[in-house]
């Protein structure tokens, strides 16, 4: 997957929904026992899974979309694919939202036992009892993988003990489902105006971490759904972005981004591997 040695692959959404007074994110607040950003508000995401991988399940799930468009589309030689099976594998798994559909028609939870059984699938899916295509398999689903739009990439810098190479996608939060937080990894769930979610945070009411301030920011200034997905079909280049760390003479650790004054000699001179949270 060409990510960095020692570095995850790993992807990440941005669903998204017209609301009543506008544009509207949802996001997921971690646990504060976690030891991955504990009590930050994040997007659904996360590790791609070796599942992720297998071609002979992704030829099943992505009939509209093959491996080496996708892999152009990340800028790498091959397993692209991955990142958007990850990404719906990961939104169902975090959010309860399943990017998918049976018959021709978008997927809808709205029927409590069809609620109920897919919320089976999603427990069994994430203890590793049940791979994402075992469940399309037994339930004649597709997923809506061409639903995605890759957006931006992160990685994790050089310092903290865990560290992610992070495709961010946007996707439409699909009708008829109500995406909601796992009670376990994460314990508070909620869907917010970018514009409100930004002005929380700095106001020290909404703890993020950098990657998702900056994947909020560009749709502050967006109003709908339809106007989201038009920008993001425009993107292209999409730049990788690897921030840096250094600590400051009272040890706290300072993080810098491409083009800030001190970042190349930042990143030549890293903190220690597990010595910056």
């Amino acid at each position: 997957m060409n990510s960095p040695i020692g570095v995850r692959p790993a992807a990440t959404v941005i669903l998204v929904r017209d609301g009543e007074l506008g544009l509207e994110t949802f996001m997921l607040r971690r646990n504060p026992k976690s030891e991955f950003v504990p009590g930050q508000f994040v997007f659904p995401g996360g590790a791609v899974d070796v599942s992720d991988q297998l071609s002979e399940e992704l030829g099943l799930l992505s009939a509209h979309l093959d491996d080496r468009w996708a892999s152009k589309k990340l800028g790498i030689e091959s397993g692209g694919l991955a990142f958007w099976v990850a990404a719906v594998r990961e939104c169902f798994e975090e959010a309860g939202a399943l990017l998918a559909g049976v018959d021709g028609e978008e997927l809808s939870l709205v029927d409590p036992p069809i609620r109920e059984r897919f919320q089976t699938h999603r427990q069994a899916i994430y203890s590793g009892e049940l791979t994402i295509a075992e469940m399309c398999r037994a339930e004649g689903l597709s997923l809506n993988l061409e639903g995605l739009r890759y957006v931006s990439h992160w990685i994790t810098p050089i310092g903290p003990p865990k560290r992610f190479d992070t495709r961010f996608f946007v996707a439409r939060s699909p009708k008829g489902q109500r995406p909601e937080h796992d009670g376990g990894e994460t314990v508070e769930s909620c869907w917010i105006a970018p514009k409100e979610a930004m002005e929380l945070h700095q106001a020290g009411k909404f703890e993020m971490i950098l990657p998702t301030v900056a994947n909020l920011e560009p749709l502050t200034e967006m109003d709908s759904v339809d106007v989201v997905m038009k920008w993001a079909d425009e993107l292209s280049n999409i730049p990788e972005i690897l921030p840096a760390i250094f600590l400051d003479p009272e040890g706290s650790p300072v993080v810098l981004l491409p083009g800030e004054a001190g970042y190349e000699e930042a990143l030549a001179e890293p903190p220690p591997p597990g010595s910056t949270p």
